[in-house]
């Protein structure tokens, strides 16, 4: 795991260096307490984690962080601030983690812990079939992720999922996955495509009674998964902690509910 600290206070860039040299799940550790500096190292090496301090001169750390998120997709960004107002930005950009100045090791090493375990973790389930909506979304069955041939056929799914079990006809589906374009005959047709490359899918992997047809319509049958979402929303506590703002990723469509689940965690 290769880590990179940017801080334009060389005290705390220097702390913070030397609590993740002594991480043992950290292979590499590189300091910088100038953005752009960094931003040139970055050109020809990758990362796995950042720690940005966001009140920087020239290059602040929300900037950075969609940077490195560009170039590095997978990386895990940890804010690290003495301005507690920045937390829901942070939020947006999908940070894995948020610490308040002064940081000590045991906050330091929670929030690494967590970066690591999304990035190595398959799933947080150990039911048949389970549904990850926190950060990309993905499907596990018996541990094992499901393979979509289609990237739409999985955008697809997802939207059934988020849905919670309601019937959504193949029309509407396809007005929000292609935002607004006209569903003609053409479209019909692609969509009719993507509907059966999902259904194959799901046959192929056993689990083909998640999804109910019904007149042109189709819906997931919650009972059937384990997802965190609706644990989420039932009010289990050990999913709301691991909420760290990152909901389906991929989709535009999700900023709704990513927003509601938010929300919803600040004000409680």
């Amino acid at each position: 795991m290769r880590v990179i600290c940017i801080d334009d206070e060389e005290l705390i860039l220097n702390m913070t260096v030397t609590m993740c040299q002594k991480l043992p799940q950290l292979d590499e550790v590189h300091g910088f307490s100038n953005a752009p500096e960094a931003l040139e190292w970055l050109v020809e090496n990758s990362v796995d984690i950042a720690l940005l301090d966001i009140d920087m001169p020239e290059i602040n750390g929300i900037q950075m962080a969609m940077e490195i998120k560009n170039r590095y997709p997978n990386a895990s960004i940890i804010f690290v601030t003495g301005y507690s107002e920045y937390a829901l930005e942070a939020f947006r950009l999908h940070a894995s983690g948020y610490l308040l100045k002064p940081i000590s090791m045991e906050q330091l090493e929670k929030e690494i812990e967590y970066a690591l375990f999304r990035k190595n973790t398959k799933t947080h389930s150990s039911a048949h079939i389970a549904v990850r909506t926190f950060g990309e979304f993905d499907v596990f069955v018996d541990r094992k992720r499901v393979n979509f041939s289609r990237a739409k056929s999985k955008e697809l799914l997802a939207y059934l999922v988020e849905k919670q079990g309601e019937f959504i006809k193949k029309e509407d589906v396809f007005q929000v996955m292609w935002e607004g374009d006209s569903y003609d005959r053409a479209k019909q047709k692609q969509m009719d495509v993507i509907a059966r490359s999902l259904y194959a899918t799901l046959e192929e992997y056993g689990i083909s009674d998640i999804v109910e047809k019904k007149r042109g319509a189709f819906r997931v049958i919650p009972e059937k998964i384990d997802c965190d979402l609706y644990r989420f929303l039932e009010g289990d506590v050990e999913i709301i902690n691991r909420y760290r703002g990152e909901y389906m990723n991929s989709y535009s469509w999700a900023s709704m509910m990513e927003g509601y689940i938010t929300s919803s965690i600040g004000t409680d």
